[in-house]
């Protein structure tokens, strides 16, 4: 004869083997979207030189895209009012660098608007390249 009561006692348990898999690739998504966008960036193909050199003194970056929109530290500004804008920043610092990124399509003319500027202004320029 049986005197023990039978405890019939539900298990409670939990399965995490779904859940690792759908936080890998939760993990996976937002580590590709993260290196994706990145939305302070102009795109410019620029060209290439095998002699390119860093330049370390106080610099702004001018960059002009193919569709011929300037941008001063990666605000647009009109090819009317680069000069001004450029005199403000010459104001601001003794010797002055612009690191002019143009796109490879530009045609040299829009490129010498831009250095006759710096020219005029008494500002060093210095064309960005891709290293080969």
């Amino acid at each position: 004869m049986n005197l023990r009561k039978k405890h019939s006692r539900a298990s409670a348990e939990v399965h995490t083997s779904a859940m690792n898999d759908i936080m890998f690739f939760l993990l996976l998504f937002f580590l590709i979207a993260s290196t994706v966008t990145n939305p302070n960036v102009i795109k410019l193909l620029l060209p290439k030189s095998s002699s390119g050199q860093a330049v370390s003194k106080k610099t702004i970056n001018v960059a002009v895209t193919q569709d011929l929109r300037y941008y001063v530290e990666k605000k647009e500004v009109p090819v009317d009012a680069l000069q001004a804008t450029l005199e403000g920043y010459k104001n601001m610092a003794k010797e002055l660098t612009i690191v002019l990124s143009v796109d490879r399509t530009v045609a040299i003319q829009d490129v010498v608007q831009v250095m006759d500027i710096a020219q005029k202004l008494n500002i060093k320029l210095v064309l960005a390249t891709q290293p080969k």
